[in-house]
This record gives C-alpha cells, sequence and structure tokens, in this order.
C-alpha cells in the first residue's frame, strides 16, 4: 500500500484554502457537514449548463437528467452494496426520509405494539419512532447507553425485546462522540422474528464502509453533505418492504420503487453531485494503493483516519483540564470515529468553540441534536459538549495544532 495522498486529498478541497487573521483555518466541524471536493462542484455546475430539467420529458435534457439519476442510484448501491439500484431512495434529508418512512412503517403496528429506540442516537432517529409510535398507540423503550464510555452494549438491549417488539432504530455511529454501535449483533440476534431494523448511518457515513448485506439490517439511511457530497438524503431500504409498504404520495403515484417513495421533485442537480462526490472517494482509494472500488478506498480512509485518531488520544491527557466522553482508550480505535466530545473545565462549551473559532478552528459546541445523550451525561443544562471532528482531509499538523490550542483554553 502506498502512503496515504494527503496532499492530493487536500488539493481537491478548495475550502481549505481559508484563513483567519492569517491562520491557515482548520475544518473540525466535518461531523456537521464536511467539505466538498472538486468533483461534487464540478458535477453540480455540468448539470445546470448542460441537462438542468425535470424527469419523465421526451427532449434530451430530460433523458440524461434521468439517466443522471440511474447512475447515481447505481453509485449508492455499490455504496452501500446492495443488491440493486432500485432499493436506493432520495429525499430532502435523513430527518424527512425517516418521517416518511416511519408513518408507512407505523401503519402495520397494531395497539400495544412495540419499539425500540436508543439515547445514544441523533434525535432524528428518535423522534420520528416516538410520534409515529404514539399515533398508533404503541410502546416506545429506550436502549440506554452506558454513560462510563458513550456505547450501546447487546446485553442491555436483550431484556428489552419481546414478542410485541416490530421495531429497532439504532444509529451505526454516534455523531456526538463517535461511538459504533455493532448492528450485525443486533441483526444476528433479530434473526427469523420479523423485527425490522432501521439503521442510522449518517455519521459514519464519511467514515467507514456501510456494507448493508452485513449489517443485516432492513432499512439505512445517511445524508450525502456528511460524506463530502450537496445536501441530499438518501435511504436505502430491502426491495420487498419498499415494495410492500405503502407510501404517502401525490396523485398519480408510481406502482413500484423506488420512484413510489419520492415525493415531488427532486433536487437533480444534488443528485449529480452525489455521483461526484463517490467518484471522488474512489479515486481517493486508487491514490492510496491502486483499488479502483468503494470498499478498498473507505478502507484505506478509515485507516489513515485512526492515525489522526490515535495522535489525538495521545496528546489530550496532557490536557489537565479537558475532559473526553465517549471511548478513550487507543485500542478502541477501530470501534470509534474520529469525533471527539470534550469539556474543559471552568469553560463553556460556546466560549470554548468561539475561543477556537478565533484561531481559526472550527468546531461546533451544544449537544448536536443527541439530546438524550447530552441528558444522560448531566451536561443539558451547562452547554452540552465541545465536538471536534475529523475526517481524511485533516493532517497529523492540524492534530497537533488543535492539541495547543486546547491547551491554550
Amino acid at each position: 500500500m502506498h502512503a496515504f495522498a494527503i496532499e492530493w486529498v487536500r488539493s481537491q478541497f478548495p475550502s481549505l484554502e481559508l484563513s483567519v487573521d492569517g491562520r491557515p483555518a482548520i475544518f473540525l466541524d466535518a461531523p456537521g457537514g464536511t467539505q466538498v471536493p472538486v468533483a461534487v462542484t464540478r458535477a453540480v455546475r455540468d448539470y445546470y449548463r448542460k441537462n438542468n430539467s425535470n424527469v419523465g420529458g421526451r427532449f434530451v435534457t430530460s433523458k440524461n437528467t434521468a439517466e443522471i439519476v440511474h447512475q447515481t442510484r447505481t453509485a449508492l448501491a455499490d455504496f452501500f452494496h446492495a443488491n440493486r439500484p432500485e432499493e436506493i431512495v432520495f429525499g430532502q434529508n435523513m430527518t424527512s426520509l425517516t418521517f416518511a418512512l416511519s408513518r408507512a412503517v407505523a401503519k402495520t403496528w397494531s395497539p400495544g405494539s412495540e419499539i425500540i429506540v436508543t439515547s445514544l442516537d441523533h434525535d432524528a432517529n428518535i423522534s420520528p419512532w416516538k410520534l409515529a409510535a404514539a399515533d398508533r398507540e404503541c410502546t416506545v423503550r429506550t436502549w440506554e447507553m452506558r454513560t462510563e464510555d458513550c456505547t450501546l452494549r447487546i446485553e442491555d438491549l436483550r431484556p428489552l425485546i419481546s414478542e410485541k417488539t416490530r421495531l429497532i432504530a439504532v444509529t451505526l455511529a454516534s455523531n456526538a462522540v463517535g461511538s459504533h454501535v455493532d448492528v450485525a449483533r443486533v441483526a444476528e440476534m433479530l434473526g427469523g422474528t420479523g423485527i425490522k431494523l432501521f439503521v442510522d448511518a449518517v455519521h459514519f457515513a464519511p467514515h467507514s464502509r456501510i456494507d448493508v448485506q452485513t449489517l443485516g439490517c432492513d432499512f439505512l439511511v445517511c445524508s450525502a453533505y456528511k460524506f463530502f457530497g450537496p445536501h441530499i438524503g438518501v435511504l436505502w431500504g430491502k426491495y420487498q418492504w419498499l415494495d410492500e409498504l405503502e407510501a404517502y404520495k401525490v396523485r398519480p403515484s408510481p406502482a413500484k420503487p423506488p420512484e413510489k417513495w419520492e415525493t415531488g421533485t427532486q433536487s437533480f442537480e444534488s443528485v449529480a453531485g452525489t455521483s461526484g462526490a463517490i467518484d471522488y472517494l474512489k479515486e481517493t482509494g486508487y491514490k492510496a494503493n491502486g483499488s479502483c472500488g468503494i470498499g478498498g478506498a473507505m478502507e484505506v480512509i478509515q485507516e489513515y483516519e485512526s492515525q489522526l485518531s490515535l495522535r489525538f488520544l495521545q496528546g489530550l491527557p496532557e490536557l489537565k483540564r479537558a475532559t473526553l466522553f465517549g471511548l478513550g482508550n487507543p485500542a478502541d480505535i477501530r470501534h470509534r470515529t474520529p469525533t471527539f466530545a470534550i469539556r474543559i473545565e471552568g469553560l463553556h462549551p460556546d466560549e470554548a468553540a468561539e475561543k477556537l473559532a478565533g484561531r481559526g478552528i472550527f468546531v461546533w459546541s451544544g449537544n448536536f441534536y443527541a439530546a438524550d445523550l447530552i441528558e444522560r451525561l448531566g451536561l443539558a443544562d451547562s452547554g452540552g459538549v465541545l465536538r471536534l471532528g475529523f475526517t481524511h482531509y485533516h493532517t497529523i499538523d492540524e492534530v497537533d495544532r488543535t492539541l495547543g490550542a486546547l491547551a491554550m483554553l
């Protein structure tokens, strides 16, 4: 394997050239939305310049738009290791897609049924299910995370499952603290029960390979703007369920997936940009080890990001007033993303974020819609946490500079 092509990677992101008061900016805001490579902006520009149209027409730009949509579905099917492009649904964002699907799935529940959500998740994978359950007079149970390391344990899930359970909604990785969840083990436990498994992969997607076959889930959602693409949501679902469930749709409605799940005119420029994002990821893998596949590319990215995580975790103990929430043992790097939630003793997270911004380091503060998680940590009334999100366009030098800036706080 060649060395990770970090210089080439950074050259693909013009936004990384930004400076703040003479200091190069460090975009640690990636968990809220990554920066965008030139392959994406080029794809969006070319769509507007050459193919801007709605689908369903007899003319060339409409036919080209339909082909772009199909090609992007095919690329995303590869990205998820799905069985077919027809399992890929586009939407405004992950939240909107989850609300739409929860409403449809809930129609199959009867009063007294039970669903399970977690306290580790973004609220977009909690509230839609709670609201759907309330509409159907169903019970909601919560798979609680372990506050000592912000992880979900399988042994804590087992007692919650009963013959009344209809669905489990769980994240693949926490958007606040980075912890992975062993979704494949959950699916294995559910084998043969008929319980649906809905997975939020929004935070996981830019960091590691998603393989819905290995995960064994029924539905999975993510957002392209979290993996270097435009603002658009993507839903994968087993074709059988997308076909059987009733979608809420205006007339006349397509009878078959995926179009039956897509309400109104789609953001075709964003669809084109999403294809550009996947092309960029594949090229990143090729630059590193000659791999042309998305699986090899994501493996290369995960390995490089592990180096960034290790450097940060090794330097964190030097910050005597800093507290890390989540997995902090370097041996657990493969079980987390390079996203770190910390508190600086005596400093409100908003104030810490403001001070870092003045040094050209962009971070988030608050709860990031992981409201239950922050509440369980006892931090809801004191500003939540400071979230630093590294990704593969960052460098070791940027990690060191961030640690130095935190030390100054």
